[in-house]
């Protein structure tokens, strides 16, 4: 398993080694050992799957109590990535990291607790998988504003994104909850 860097040192954007022919392809998305050598010793409750068209922002999603480390990944179509540390004694507190991932590159990427996270569909569609360290719990969860100036996210638009209510109705960085 590759860690490339992203602009978050805690972060990681991961490419695993893909075993392919002509007959397709094998690699190993997810293998406890191999991710606790990379520092990520996590352990994951939920698996959930989304599928999006093209211009859907979903996001910056996190939840206040039980916060979720992520590990994320594109299984058919391309989409930017977004994780906001929202934790308020990180020196990174604030700090945005964005990548592509996709279904032709297997990258994925582990966004630790205490994050916001989200991300708008570049393609025709995507499907997106995650992994997560906590359950889903709709009563902590919290919506940071997906284009907050004061972030400074260079979402590759193409016109208005596709937004739920939810997404619509999220605050800016300065008024959100954050985590101690």
């Amino acid at each position: 398993m590759q860690v490339i860097a992203t602009q978050h040192p805690e972060v990681l954007l991961l490419r695993p080694k893909v075993f392919g022919d002509a007959r397709g392809f094998f690699f190993e998305s997810y293998n406890r050992q191999v991710f606790a050598s990379l520092g990520i010793n996590a352990e994951f409750v939920q698996d959930n799957h989304s599928r999006s068209a093209q211009g859907v922002l979903r996001g910056l999603h996190y939840q206040i109590s039980q916060p979720q480390g992520k590990l994320v990944r594109v299984v058919e179509g391309e989409v930017f990535d977004v994780a906001v540390d929202l934790r308020r004694g990180s020196p990174h507190f604030g700090c945005v990291a964005s990548f592509r991932l996709s279904a032709e590159t297997h990258d994925m990427a582990w966004i630790p607790p205490g994050f916001a996270h989200g991300f708008q569909v570049l393609s025709g569609h995507a499907e997106f998988l995650y992994k997560t360290t906590d359950y889903y719990a709709p009563e902590f969860e919290r919506c940071l504003l997906w284009n907050d100036p004061a972030l400074g996210i260079d979402w590759p638009l193409d016109g208005a994104p596709l937004l739920s209510v939810k997404d619509q109705a999220g605050l800016p960085l300065a008024e959100c909850e954050v985590f101690a």
